[in-house]
């Protein structure tokens, strides 16, 4: 297992493990180098029983978050190099954004059909393919150039994780 201080990250790769999947942990501490740019690693490459091998950005967001529930906020840059290495892995690849939500209280658990216990925290896992999200996503903020999908759009692409795995 990586060495890894983001504890989204760690439950997630500790809940791979937990299904049995095949995977690879990125070291995330350097940006790749292709062509003439650097590309924003993903954190994991999952190897799918049921679908396409998966390039995966994990998100940490806790639930529920101020008065919006489902944040799903990401940077600019995450969507372009998710993109990218699906044009350099090829066929056979897809990349996700997977939000990792760490559900803050018992009473919170009833919006979502699954969760996962992990170190005394609580966690749901949903996925939204990269190019869907590129489709729909809206500029949050143009000074920290990140972006964001509005709820309809959200509650419409999301999936569990398991749908993927």
């Amino acid at each position: 297992m990586a060495k890894r201080t983001n504890h989204y990250d760690v439950a997630f790769e500790r809940f791979l493990r937990l299904l049995r999947r095949p995977y690879v942990a990125v070291d995330e501490t350097r940006r790749a180098l292709y062509r003439d740019s650097s590309l924003k690693s993903m954190d994991f490459v999952v190897y799918s029983e049921s679908s396409t091998n998966l390039l995966i950005d994990v998100k940490g967001r806790r639930f529920p978050q101020r008065s919006c529930s489902w944040e799903n906020w990401t940077m600019e840059d995450d969507i372009e190099s998710l993109l990218e290495w699906e044009r350099v892995f090829g066929t056979g690849f897809r990349s996700m954004l997977v939000f990792a939500y760490e559900v803050q209280t018992p009473r919170e658990m009833e919006y979502h059909p699954i969760t996962w216990e992990f170190k005394r925290r609580r966690y749901a896992f949903y996925g939204v393919w990269t190019q869907d999200y590129a489709e729909s996503m809206k500029t949050r903020s143009r000074s920290w150039q990140t972006v964001n999908l509005n709820a309809n759009d959200y509650r419409k692409l999301r999936q569990p994780i398991l749908s993927v795995l």
